[in-house]
């Protein structure tokens, strides 16, 4: 039945994909919404042979259906990824998926945030933490994030194992892939700070950043502190921490960085993906432009 082949998919996704469980759970309630609606369209229980019989009218009315439900263009977008992989998966071998173009998305440039907001966000944070080991971690954590262009969730990944520190890093990204990235000495300090000041010991196997309670650290606690000191330093809602490593990127290019290094140490897959931060770099220099030239 199709729960069985859901299940088979979220196993495949997770250890032959090695996606993110973020990813894993997106695309399972995509393949649920999917099941739950050819069920209704079909009047019929929905097994393997209804599966390879889905064309491109049951797609789209399925995602009429999700328009229907308020998502936009890029929603769709990747609902449509998810429930195409599905059926490939149902299929086998020889399945056969409609093809469909998706709703077409405008790609929206990243937002990187100024050297001086990164560090007043950082400091923000570090010095209204509750103790001052805690106000070590998340200046470490927040440093790492811009100093060295690191996901949250590839610092919250790190382990004991990266200890002692030296002048390079081992990242663990997205799909398990790993990179080398240098770590400036001021990042590297601070995690050695906090390292010192850590009342957990710090084992090979165990959560490089802790929380309170000694457990791993949760990205949305640092999320959640991002967004109080934001608000007290007046700063945008831009200014998130997924927004430092966007600074990282593009200081970096600003500052004569090639996109093919940029793209090694960000740990992107293709290279067009590092592309739009030219864009970024381009958007600032206009930017610049039409504050100060009198003419603009």
């Amino acid at each position: 039945m199709a729960h069985d082949l859901i299940e088979a998919w979220r196993k495949h996704l997770a250890l032959d994909r090695r996606r993110s469980a973020h990813t894993v759970r997106a695309y399972m309630a995509g393949a649920e919404r999917l099941v739950a609606f050819l069920s209704d369209h079909h009047g019929q229980a929905v097994d393997a042979a209804l599966l390879a019989r889905v064309d491109q009218a049951d797609l789209r009315a399925f995602l009429a259906m999700r328009r229907m439900e308020g998502i936009g263009n890029a929603s769709a977008a990747r609902e449509l990824s998810a429930v195409r992989g599905f059926l490939r998966f149902a299929g086998g071998e020889e399945a056969r998926v409609p093809a469909m173009k998706g709703p077409r998305v405008k790609r929206g440039l990243p937002r990187p945030v100024s050297p001086d907001e990164a560090v007043a966000l950082a400091q923000e944070i570090a010095e209204g933490a509750r103790e001052p080991w805690v106000g070590a971690r998340d200046w470490a954590v927040l440093l790492l994030l811009y100093g060295a262009g690191l996901r949250i969730g590839e610092a919250m990944a790190l382990t004991g194992a990266a200890l002692p520190l030296g002048e390079t890093l081992r990242v663990t990204g997205k799909r398990g892939k790993t990179r080398i990235v240098p770590l400036l000495p001021q990042v590297r300090d601070a995690i050695d700070a906090y390292v010192a000041a850590c009342p957990h010991g710090m084992t090979v196997d165990a959560p490089l950043f802790r929380g309170v309670r000694g457990g791993p650290l949760s990205p949305a606690l640092i999320r959640r502190a991002v967004q109080g000191a934001r608000g007290r330093l007046g700063l945008s809602a831009r200014a998130t921490p997924h927004a430092l490593r966007h600074s990282f990127a593009t200081h970096l290019l600003g500052r004569g960085a090639d996109l093919r290094s940029l793209q090694e140490l960000l740990g992107h897959a293709s290279l067009s993906s590092t592309q739009i931060y030219t864009q970024v770099d381009a958007a600032h220099l206009m930017d610049v432009y039409r504050n100060a030239h009198p003419r603009a």
